[in-house]
């Protein structure tokens, strides 16, 4: 028997599903053993299933392309296969919640890249280096539940990740207000510009939910478990514009920001760049070496250049200056389909596997 875990990926035939399944070759704790999808691939393999909408820029994998497509509603069914799945489900909110605690409860760990689940107080919603604590709610989510073994765990939205990392790191001066205006490139929304030619050359100044996902997610990071669940931070006070840009991969953020306590730029860039974390000290197996870096340059970060920084994990930060309003101005740049997404989610698997959370099932 492999000593890897069992891994399905629910979704697996979308773009984030699709992500994962390229992230998760070769990994060495994880192998996809099973993929489930909407009842219209069922019974396809995979290759078969997805056809020419295959979204990512290396192949697919040989190994995933034989797998034959198991119908995501057949929950027990899929469940058997394997030790825990990632849910990149394409369904109603609603939905969403209720199949995914439909899994949990036949004592499959789930680590979602939805939202449904972000606001439910006894799942977490984990950034690894921000707030692996919040990892202990599950005992009692597992109350609730009715569980053993079975949970939900959850990454926040894509796009926060160019600028949560960076207000964490500077904490201990106490940041008080921020704005935040975010350019969101068009796989965010789970499409290529073959998908979305009326994009190209076009900025669009509405994304649906997105501005406050944006303003209100961070602080349930920096929360506190009390009670059983999860308490959201009441600041710094958050306000973002979110705005799709013609970009394929890569969420840029320019963040304004005002301290209570007064740094000086090079203490800021101290900061963020000696900024680590759980994934850090356990040396998981997709965690940045440097999650944050600071660049120089008056050009930089740059999505052509500098999306991939760290393997799509890292943070790229450049520009920060003093402001004339605000205390200091910074552009974050990450990439949004894998430390957004599944690469997140993929470390919150890593992570949790760390903390005992997730193993082989028994059989």
């Amino acid at each position: 028997m492999s000593e890897k875990l069992k891994v399905g990926i629910l979704g697996g035939t979308g773009m984030v599903g699709q992500r994962f399944i390229s992230l998760l070759e070769n990994h060495p704790w994880f192998e996809v053993t099973t993929i489930a999808a909407s009842p219209r691939s069922a019974g396809r393999t995979y290759e078969e299933a997805v056809g020419d909408r295959w979204k990512m820029d290396t192949p697919m994998p040989e190994a995933v392309k034989n797998i034959v497509v198991m119908n995501v509603n057949e929950v027990e069914k899929v469940a058997s296969e394997v030790d825990f799945v990632f849910s990149a489900v394409d369904m109603t909110k609603e939905e969403i919640k209720k199949i995914e605690e439909d899994y949990a409860r036949t004592e499959t760990p789930v680590v979602s890249n939805n939202s449904a689940h972000r606001w439910t107080p006894d799942v977490p919603m984990v950034v690894p280096e921000i707030n692996p604590e919040h990892m202990q709610v599950i005992e009692f989510q597992k109350k609730r539940l009715g569980t053993t073994r079975g949970f939900v765990a959850v990454k926040p939205n894509c796009s926060i990740q160019s600028y949560a990392p960076v207000l964490t790191a500077w904490k201990e001066f106490e940041p008080t207000e921020v704005v935040a205006t975010t350019y969101q490139a068009i796989s965010g929304a789970g499409k290529n510009f073959k998908d979305w030619p009326e994009m190209v050359g076009n900025i669009i100044p509405f994304i649906g939910g997105e501005e406050e996902k944006s303003e209100k997610e961070p602080l349930r990071l920096w929360g506190k478990i009390e009670n059983g669940v999860i308490v959201p931070a009441v600041s710094p006070v958050i306000t973002c514009q979110c705005i799709r840009v013609p970009v394929l991969n890569g969420h840029t953020a320019a963040v304004f920001v005002r301290f209570n306590k007064k740094p000086s730029k090079e203490q800021l860039i101290q900061k963020m760049t000696e900024f680590s974390g759980e994934p850090q000290r356990l040396n998981l197996p997709s965690a940045p070496r440097q999650f944050i870096r600071y660049m120089e340059e008056d050009n930089r970060p740059q999505v052509a250049m500098d999306v991939d920084y760290e393997s799509g994990m890292g943070i790229s930060v450049g520009r920060l200056r003093e402001d004339t309003v605000y205390d200091y101005k910074f552009v974050g740049l990450s990439h949004n389909t894998v430390r957004g997404a599944a690469g997140g989610a993929v470390l919150c698997a890593e992570l949790l596997k760390a903390q005992g959370y997730i193993a082989h099932k028994e059989r």
